[in-house]
């Protein structure tokens, strides 16, 4: 029904290379960054190529667009999403900039696809059948602040 792909999506952020002076990693087995990051994508292409998932859903710490403090990951938007794109990925669920947001296009940048946003903590919930995705997000307190959904036809074997 649904596959989920988690992405180590550090690596592609190069200021973390550049400049890493409120950053300390440890990049054994990273380095060179490059063939590291050629090597997870091709990984993840095999996994979307294999799935037979209906759903297809990526999971990465890093945004590739965002309205927040750290925003849009440009490193991201020329490496990961192209893939996501390719093989019709459903969901991209991220982290990293510490507020609530849906953005319902991974096309290019449009405040008008900004369908919500929350300055403040909270969390996500994904409720999934075979032809459905409902997801919350939450306050800190609990409370549903937003909600939406998305459908899947079912394909009849013929």
């Amino acid at each position: 029904m649904a596959e989920i792909f988690f992405v180590d999506t550090t690596p592609f952020v190069s200021n973390y290379f550049i400049d890493p002076k409120d950053h300390v990693y440890d990049w054994k087995g990273i380095s060179p960054r490059l063939h590291y990051i050629n090597n997870l994508l091709l990984e993840l292409e095999s996994g979307f190529r294999e799935s037979t998932a209906k759903w297809k859903i990526v999971v990465g710490h890093h945004t590739i667009k965002s309205a927040g403090h750290h925003g849009n990951a440009h490193e991201l938007a020329i490496h990961l999403l192209p893939i996501l794109q390719a093989y019709h990925v459903d969901l991209y669920i991220n982290g990293h900039d510490h507020c609530l947001q849906h953005i319902s296009s991974t096309d290019r940048w449009n405040p008008q696809e900004m369908k919500f946003y929350y300055d403040g903590q909270g969390f996500m919930s994904v409720e999934m059948t075979e032809t459905d995705v409902d997801s919350k997000f939450y306050d800190v307190f609990g409370n549903a602040i937003y909600k939406w959904s998305t459908s899947k036809l079912i394909s009849s074997a013929m």
